[in-house]
């Protein structure tokens, strides 16, 4: 990993993270379960130990829609906002109550998925209507591959949309491309914004690819930085810091570093 040191700017914000406890249950059909607690406490002692101001929290779908942990952090820290998951049926009452605590936005993990709902009809066509209505975007996560065909039916529905994890870059160079291509389409469109978080889970060199095309096409003014703390699977072979390293190493600037943070702040925290 590269040295933190290589920049001066140290983010401000970390758009991308999750905490646990194991009391919490997991989901039936959780894909890992990890043995072991990630409270709140210690993702803020790691903020601190890193000189990061602010967090984000995304929905874990390890917990399914057990939001109650995450919503207990937003009402004790101020500094803390949170994604969560809902069912498509939730009500605008419901999504103001939530967004008056702190959350920013319903994540969809629809990366595992073959086939998805048809968001021109309900009860999708409503539920994103009514989180656009409340302030809300949509955190998406899902494969490379299915992008180009997805993307566009969320630009239809007027809602803000921010993409996972680089947009999940398929391995395979034409198929990469195309999930690329269709991210910065979004962005371009000016109602999206991608995350260059987990970038530890991919090859270095399509970190570097990925970084590089939403840099030079899209600009920080759509770029988020997230940690992916705990690092869940990962947790033997990363650490904070080198998250932080790798963060330099893909936006080497101090300035598009700032200005990252700058967009992170006014999306999540204005």
């Amino acid at each position: 990993m590269a040295d933190p040191a290589a920049g001066e700017h140290t983010p401000r914000v970390d758009a991308h993270a999750h905490i646990f406890t194991r009391a919490m249950g997991f989901a039936a059909d959780a894909h890992s379960r990890p043995d072991y607690d990630y409270p709140v406490a210690q993702y803020l002692a790691d903020l601190d130990a890193h000189g990061i101001s602010h967090g984000v929290i995304a929905a874990a779908s390890l917990f399914g829609d057990n939001n109650d942990y995450t919503l207990a952090a937003l009402d004790a820290h101020a500094r803390l906002r949170a994604t969560v998951i809902l069912q498509p049926e939730t009500d605008a009452a419901t999504l103001r109550a939530l967004a008056s605590r702190g959350v920013v936005g319903v994540r969809l993990q629809w990366r595992r998925m073959v086939e998805f709902p048809d968001l021109s009809s309900e009860p999708y066509r409503g539920f994103l209507r009514r989180l656009a209505d409340c302030g809300m975007h949509v955190e998406l996560l899902a494969g490379g591959a299915s992008l180009p065909h997805l993307l566009p039916r969320f630009a239809d529905s007027g809602v803000r949309l921010v993409v996972d994890h680089f947009g999940v870059p398929s391995r395979e160079a034409r198929e990469r491309r195309d999930g690329t291509d269709a991210v910065l389409r979004a962005l371009q469109q000016g109602h999206a914004w991608v995350k260059i978080s987990a970038g530890f889970r991919m090859p270095l060199p399509i970190a570097e690819e990925c970084a590089a095309r939403f840099l030079s096409e899209a600009g920080p003014e759509r770029i988020v930085w997230g940690s992916d703390a705990p690092f869940v699977n990962w947790e033997t072979k990363i650490c904070f810091a080198d998250t932080i390293a790798l963060y330099h190493r893909l936006v080497p600037d101090a300035e598009t570093r700032r200005r990252i943070d700058a967009t992170a702040m006014q999306l999540f925290f204005t």
